[in-house]
C-alpha cells in the first residue's frame, strides 16, 4: 500500500527516547511505512534532553518565525529537523525556549508537575498543525501517539473546523497506558481562549482526560498496549470511532 502520505505525531520516539513502549512502537511503524514506499514524516517536541549535536538537529528558517498565542501570550515557534539516524526519514521538532529548553520532561527537580504542561501541549498541537500547513503537505493519515498529540484532533474539529486543509485526512489515535498527571486548573481558561469549551476533561484536566476526550474526534482508535488501564479502557469502549485491538508495527498498514 505505497504512496500514502503518513504523518506520525508523537511525544516519544526511539532513539530520541530510549526504552519506552511508545517510542519503540512509533519508530517501528514509521520505518515500516517508509520502507514500503510511503511519504512518512514525524513530528515531536524538542525536549531539552534531546541532544541537537548528537542527532544533528538544525533549524528550518522558512518554517520558523510564526507566533502562537497561548492564553493571550505570543510564543515564538521554532522548527528543527533531523533525519532519523541511518534513514532518509525526516523528523520535525517543535521547539520554544519557554516550553522545551528545560532538561526534564514533565516534572521539576522536586518531582512536581510543571505548571505550564497544559500550555506546552497546546503549543505543540497548534505548532504541528500550523507547520504542516506551511509545508504545503497534506497527509492522508495522521497517526497520533501520546497525550500531547491527543489535543490535535480536538483543535482540528473545533478551533480549525472551518479550515478545509485537512478535510480529507483520516485521524488514527493510538492509546497508551501513560501516567495520568493532573494539569493546572487554568487549563479551562487556556482552551476557552481558543473557543474550546465542550470537553469533559476541562472539569478535571489531566494527561489522560484529554486522551479520553480525543477519542470522540478521531476516525480510528488503536490500543497501544494490549491491556489498557481502567479509565482508558472504559473510554475506548464507549467511543464511536472504529476500533482496533493491539497490533504490532508490521500489521499497522491494515488500519491505514
Amino acid at each position: 500500500m505505497p504512496n500514502q502520505k503518513i504523518l506520525y505525531v508523537t511525544t516519544e520516539m526511539f532513539p530520541y527516547q530510549e526504552d519506552t513502549n511508545m517510542g519503540s512502537f512509533v519508530h517501528k511503524m514509521a520505518l515500516k511505512m517508509h520502507s514500503e514506499g510511503n511519504d512518512v514524516r514525524v513530528f515531536m517536541p524538542r525536549f531539552g534532553q534531546i541532544s541537537e549535536r548528537k542527532f544533528q538537529l538544525h533549524e528550518v528558517i522558512r518554517l520558523s518565525g510564526m507566533n502562537i498565542i497561548i492564553n493571550d501570550l505570543d510564543q515564538p515557534l521554532i522548527i528543527k529537523v533531523a533525519s532519523l539516524p541511518g534513514e532518509r526519514l525526516q523528523v520535525y521538532f517543535i521547539d520554544n525556549e519557554e516550553y522545551f529548553k528545560r532538561k526534564q520532561y514533565y516534572f521539576d527537580d522536586e518531582g512536581n508537575p510543571f505548571e505550564d504542561n497544559n500550555e506546552r501541549a497546546v503549543f505543540f498541537a497548534r505548532g504541528v498543525i500550523e507547520t504542516i500547513k506551511k509545508l504545503n503537505w497534506v497527509p492522508d493519515v495522521i497517526h497520533l501517539n501520546g497525550w500531547m498529540a491527543s489535543l490535535i484532533p480536538i483543535y482540528l474539529k473545533t478551533y480549525y473546523k472551518d479550515d478545509s486543509y485537512f478535510k480529507d485526512t483520516k485521524i488514527v489515535l493510538s492509546v497508551y497506558n501513560e501516567d495520568d498527571i493532573a494539569l493546572n486548573q487554568n487549563t479551562k481558561e487556556i482552551l476557552e481562549f481558543d473557543n474550546i469549551s465542550d470537553l469533559e476533561s476541562l472539569n478535571n484536566p489531566s494527561f489522560l482526560s484529554f486522551v479520553n476526550d480525543s477519542m470522540n474526534y478521531v476516525d480510528v482508535i488503536v490500543k497501544g498496549n494490549e491491556f489498557l488501564e481502567e479509565k482508558l479502557d472504559e473510554a475506548y469502549g464507549k467511543a464511536d470511532a472504529e476500533k482496533s485491538d493491539y497490533l504490532n508495527a508490521d500489521s499497522i498498514a491494515k488500519v491505514y
